[in-house]
């Protein structure tokens, strides 16, 4: 649809409770308005702009675990496993963001089984309270680096109470802080890219030699601990963390202003993201970086060391680890508010589908779910595992925890795409009618259905030799729980696994985004017929 449909009082599509899906309303809603805030089914608020999301999907949901858990995953793998590592994640990413949230709030249940979407939606949800608990782990450590007259259960605590309360504030509040929290990260990230770029070419003040790729060959590009293949295994439950937050801007959509122009946006920003970001950390920390830096896998019991603190402090700088431990500071404010944001709407869609205990999807008048929010951040007590075990130790145990859910969860995504669109073929329908259609399918969609139930096995492989039971039990622990939530739902509730010919492939069906589609077509047919008239009337005048 076109901003200028509105002033023109043409059709807005909005949700019909009673229809069950999208109708043409001719009236005009004005955008400060109740009924054009808050979402009719859900009841949540969009007050998300384009510049919200856009910036989400490009910096928002990076956090301290890029910064700080690379050291881990450098030490234990080395520079070449990191680069191997990102770069297969990127090769198996399904392109197919778009409808990954309908996945877990309804498609899952109309194109496999409902059973099949329980399993998904606690599965993911169970990823981003891991994710939670993590960031509450570094806030904690980064803070006791500086002062430890507060104790570690102290500042979580503090920050417990804070981010409830921010998140309290609504969703408009959040967009705008995971705005310029982005910006934020983008130019430190940036910063320390064009400092490695110095540091290799030997352009530093006051440095005697260049260091070029010392580190690659001394102590080399792979672990000397974990060597080869087992190296990269590892640095795989690194890599996968990551990219599990590619589709939080689909997360988002129910409550953006205008999801039709800003979802296909952000979505298209997601490479650039993967490319810049993660491979750009990947390469310029290994390349400034040596793999056996002392303290760089646990980090130590006052604060956990980066890859960034260590580069620095090599460089000559010694306090720059005050620089970098504030740069961490600032990305897990970020990473924090988007686990709660995207943790609690999950289980916020669950709830209102009967996935989860019904007063869970209950809003406020301000579209705000206040039980979700509370719920999903008391998860971040798990942070506090770290008063025992250490705060380097805790990460891992916690990341460890989240990887199998990661890989299950992705793979369910594609095996989701794939009965959407077999459906579509069986029923004759044409692909053209879709507004978005993934990239190389069936390929990308088939290659990570089978990629990540590989990972999901492969991930945990080097706690098998040598044996370490402790450690095995934490990296597939997880594996069992989707198959126990899904035929124990199965079983209870009696659902039913469609055949293609049974799916519905009408209900629901977002004709907004129809509209949108072909909104975009004719803009784009104008605009040729535009160009091809100013070329006939510069020919005019030349003659």
């Amino acid at each position: 649809m076109k901003k200028s449909d509105c002033s023109r009082g043409g059709p807005i599509y909005v949700y019909d409770a009673h229809q069950q899906g999208y109708t043409a309303n001719h009236g005009v809603l004005h955008p400060s308005s109740d009924s054009a805030a808050i979402d009719p089914d859900s009841g949540v608020k969009r007050g998300l702009s384009t510049r919200h999301l856009s910036m989400m999907a490009l910096a928002g949901i990076i956090g301290p675990g890029l910064l700080v858990g690379a050291g881990g995953a450098l030490a234990n793998g080395g520079p070449a496993s990191l680069l191997i590592g990102f770069g297969v994640i990127v090769a198996r990413r399904d392109d197919n963001l778009v409808s990954f949230w309908w996945c877990l709030s309804g498609l899952a249940d109309r194109f496999v089984d409902k059973a099949f979407g329980v399993a998904v939606g606690w599965n993911y949800f169970i990823i981003w309270v891991a994710v939670l608990a993590n960031e509450y782990n570094v806030i904690c450590s980064v803070l006791t680096y500086w002062t430890d007259r507060v104790p570690l259960w102290g500042w979580f605590l503090i920050f417990w109470f804070v981010f409830l309360g921010f998140q309290m504030l609504g969703v408009t509040a959040f967009g705008e802080a995971e705005f310029w929290l982005a910006i934020l990260k983008l130019a430190g990230l940036t910063a320390f890219f064009i400092f490695a770029i110095m540091y290799a070419a030997g352009g530093l003040i006051g440095q005697d030699e260049p260091l070029g790729f010392r580190y690659w060959h001394d102590p080399g590009p792979w672990s000397m601990t974990l060597p080869g293949f087992r190296g990269v295994a590892t640095v795989f439950v690194f890599c996968s963390t990551f990219y599990a937050g590619v589709e939080s801007i689909a997360v988002a959509a129910t409550e953006t202003k205008n999801p039709a122009r800003a979802v296909p946006l952000a979505t298209r920003q997601v490479l650039w993201r993967i490319i810049f970001i993660y491979m750009g950390s990947a390469y310029f920390f290994g390349l400034t970086c040596p793999s056996d830096a002392e303290g760089l896998a646990s980090g130590g019991s006052r604060a956990l060391r980066s890859p960034m603190t260590i580069a620095i402090q090599n460089a000559g700088w010694q306090g720059g680890v005050n620089l970098v431990n504030a740069f961490i500071f600032i990305t897990v404010l970020s990473a924090i508010n988007a686990s709660i944001y995207i943790g609690s709407r999950t289980i916020v869609f669950m709830a209102q589908n009967g996935k989860a205990p019904r007063f869970l999807g209950k809003t406020d008048t301000r579209g705000v779910p206040v039980y979700a929010i509370i719920f999903t951040n008391l998860f971040g007590a798990l942070s506090m595992m770290n008063i025992s075990t250490g705060a380097g130790r805790a990460y891992s145990y916690i990341v460890n925890l989240s990887c199998v859910s990661t890989f299950l969860v992705w793979g369910a995504i594609s095996f989701t795409h794939i009965r959407f669109r077999s459906a579509w073929a069986y029923q004759r329908r044409s692909v053209d009618e879709l507004p978005f259609k993934s990239l190389w399918y069936p390929w990308s969609a088939y290659s990570g259905l089978f990629a990540n139930v590989f990972l999901a096995f492969v991930q945990g492989w080097t706690t098998l030799s040598p044996f370490n039971a402790g450690n095995f039990v934490d990296a597939y622990v997880l594996l069992p729980l989707f198959p126990i939530i899904y035929f124990g739902y199965k079983w209870w509730n009696g659902t039913k696994y469609w055949q293609l010919e049974e799916i519905d492939l009408n209900h629901g069906r977002r004709r907004d985004l129809d509209a949108a589609k072909k909104s975009v077509d004719d803009d784009l047919a104008y605009g040729r017929w535009k160009k091809k008239q100013t070329i006939w009337r510069k020919l005019a005048r030349n003659f």
